[in-house]
């Protein structure tokens, strides 16, 4: 990475890491970043590994990876351990096919409600409103 990512404060660290100052603190109390000593008198500065290690926390978070998931990625990275990591991403890519799913059939009754709320005549009760109530019958899940 480029000088610039050199010994930098926690404020520039935390803005070329495109995260906040406490986004870093937290990352230090999990355990995902070190904090760096202190030279008696002076403030930590933090490098462009540490800037690197951000980054790839924020993607591993955006592919839906828990930071208890990111730790066990974060010491797996030394590139000899592709079968762990494969293994991890395997049974995040199932958890992510199984929110698919069931925000599908999210969709499905959500859709099925709103036809039901403009097909509505007269002084009849919200199908939306009656089925967070218990009271109108959802034909797609089977539930009340």
């Amino acid at each position: 990475m480029e000088a610039i990512f050199e010994n930098l404060t926690i404020g520039t660290f935390a803005k070329a890491a495109g995260v906040n100052v406490e986004t870093i603190r937290f990352y230090q109390r999990k355990g995902l970043l070190t904090e760096p000593g202190k030279p008696y008198g002076s403030i930590r500065r933090y490098g462009a590994e540490d800037v690197t290690r951000v980054r790839f926390v924020k993607s591993a978070q955006r592919l839906g990876f828990s930071l208890d998931e990111v730790a066990e990625l974060l010491q797996l990275d030394d590139g000899a351990h592709c079968d762990e990591a494969s293994l991890l991403a395997e049974h995040k890519l199932q958890d992510v096919r199984e929110k698919i799913a069931d925000l599908a059939c999210m969709e499905t009754v959500l859709s099925e409600l709103v036809r039901a709320c403009h097909a509505r005549k007269g002084n009849v009760s919200c199908p939306l409103i009656a089925s967070l109530q218990g009271e109108y019958a959802i034909s797609s899940s089977g539930a009340r």
